[in-house]
This record gives structure tokens, sequence and C-alpha cells, in this order.
């Protein structure tokens, strides 16, 4: 019984089963199989050398360009926000400014614009 128990096994596991024939075969294999995973890994880090050193010459005469442009966009405009100088004593125009209204608007106007302003610059917002 134990002799078919060790048959069954040895066919249930045949892959693992080394015969006399087939020896030498796994190791060189293995080695092939090695072999093709470092001629990969090699001309990958020569693709990216390359690509890196393609860049790197792409970049140097658009330097000057790309920090043009940036500087060229003006900052102002980015933003919808009043980014005025701040007085003393707050004028009733620049108080319009913050809030985007126009200086002769009513009073719900001004308190619906404030209250706006007031939502979304409060620290307990979630």
């Amino acid at each position: 019984m134990e002799g078919a128990a060790a048959s069954a096994e040895g066919l249930r596991y045949a892959e693992y089963a080394r015969g006399p024939t087939g020896a030498g075969k796994g190791q060189a294999e293995l080695d092939r199989g090695l072999a093709r995973t470092m001629i990969a890994v090699g001309l990958g880090i020569a693709t990216v050398a390359f690509a890196g050193r393609y860049a790197f010459r792409v970049w140097k005469p658009l330097e000057r360009t790309i920090t043009e442009a940036a500087k060229r966009i003006s900052t102002s405009s980015l933003s919808s926000y009043y980014k005025g100088g701040f007085e003393q004593k707050m004028s009733r125009r620049e108080a319009s400014l913050i809030l985007g209204v126009s200086p002769s608007a009513g009073k719900d106007k001004i308190r619906t614009a404030h209250r706006k302003i007031m939502i979304l610059n409060h620290p307990d917002k979630g």
C-alpha cells in the first residue's frame, strides 16, 4: 500500500523529480534565465542613460526660454482676490475691492459678499 502511495506522490510532483538524464538540464535552464534577466537589466539601464543624456541636451537651450516665459506670467492674473497694499484705515474703495462688489453696492449685497468670504476663510470650515 505504501508503494502505491509513493508512486502516486511521484506522479503528483513529477516536475520536481530529477531523473539521471535530466540532472544537468535544470541548472542550464537557470543559467540561461539568469543571463536573459541580466541582459534585460543592462539594456534597461542603457536606455535610461541615453534618455537622460538626450533630455539634458534638450533642456539646456530651452531653459532660458522657459524661465523667461515664467517671468512674463503675471501672478496677479492667476488670483481672483485683491492683492493691494492696506492703508492705516481701510477706505470704502479698498473694502469693495476685497469683497468683490462695487463701492456703491447696497447693504444686502455687502453682507452676502462678506458672509461668503468669512465662510471661505473660517478656521473651523470642514
